[in-house]
């Protein structure tokens, strides 16, 4: 579980819930007619603009936001260090043995290209290609997040525009004036916090998580290849930290 994201949106709704009680009551806050409009018109609208296959993996996209870990670039480097250091002893053949130890499909495939005797800039060239295209499913995905970013203001605002339509058309009915009131400035609202305490956080933590699972992919393809070319061991462990910063960097002791 992603404990930054989970901290984050419980201090933001803990933030919220104490400055409403201290002016007043949660009630007060809470119109069926604004949770409708606001939450069913953004919903309506992602729908709009997606296709079937994308809102089937919407909740996958979600998840993924708070509990995918992220792969550690220094476990990789230690790991590919010891490839390095068994094909340079035994013979790149010799990895073949080693592959259930190798939980990623991505470095399974590539390691597997190498032992099959894969040309270096062929064995690129494929890595590469999956990789962008890696790339272009996490911006998909991050993408329709943002979507919902997008829209749950606009519809808090349709929200208001309904709200004092309804008020106005009941001027002379003091009865009707608080609910029409309250639908049109709690959909702002709503819409608000959604785009700004969910969707867009999420959004964003999205993409981050992305460009730390493609640098740990670039690090992968990095090191089959100076593996491959039988680097020493040493090289290909001071080749791969180059991608980290100095501080997270973990050397190996002689």
């Amino acid at each position: 579980m992603d404990i930054a994201t989970v901290i984050g949106l419980g201090l933001g709704v803990m933030f919220i819930l104490i400055t409403i009680l201290m002016g007043g009551s949660l009630m007060l806050f809470f119109d069926p007619m604004s949770v409708m409009i606001t939450v069913g018109g953004t919903f309506a609208a992602v729908i709009i603009s997606s296709q079937i296959k994308e809102l089937i993996n919407l909740t996958s996209i979600f998840m993924n936001a708070f509990f995918t870990k992220e792969e550690s670039p220094q476990e990789t480097i230690g790991l590919l260090v010891k490839f390095a250091e068994r094909a340079r002893r035994e013979g790149i053949l010799a990895l073949e043995k080693q592959m259930e130890e190798v939980q990623d499909t991505f470095l399974k495939n590539g390691i597997q290209l190498a032992v099959d005797g894969t040309e270096p800039e062929l064995l690129k060239d494929i890595m590469e290609t999956e990789l962008f295209y890696l790339e272009e499913r996490h911006k998909k995905g991050a993408g329709q997040v943002q979507t919902f970013a997008d829209f749950s203001p606009a519809w808090g605002m349709i929200g208001t525009l309904i709200g004092l339509v309804l008020m106005l058309a009941n001027l002379d009915d003091p009865d009707a004036l608080g609910p029409g009131m309250a639908v049109a400035l709690i959909t702002t609202f709503y819409g608000s916090c959604m785009a700004n305490l969910l969707f867009s956080p999420v959004a964003i933590k999205l993409k981050e998580k992305s460009k730390a699972e493609l640098l740990v992919r670039q690090l992968m393809i990095q090191g089959i290849l100076s593996i491959q070319s039988g680097d020493n061991p040493r090289i290909v462990e001071q080749k791969l930290n180059s991608f980290i910063a100095p501080a997270e960097r973990v050397l190996k002791e002689d």
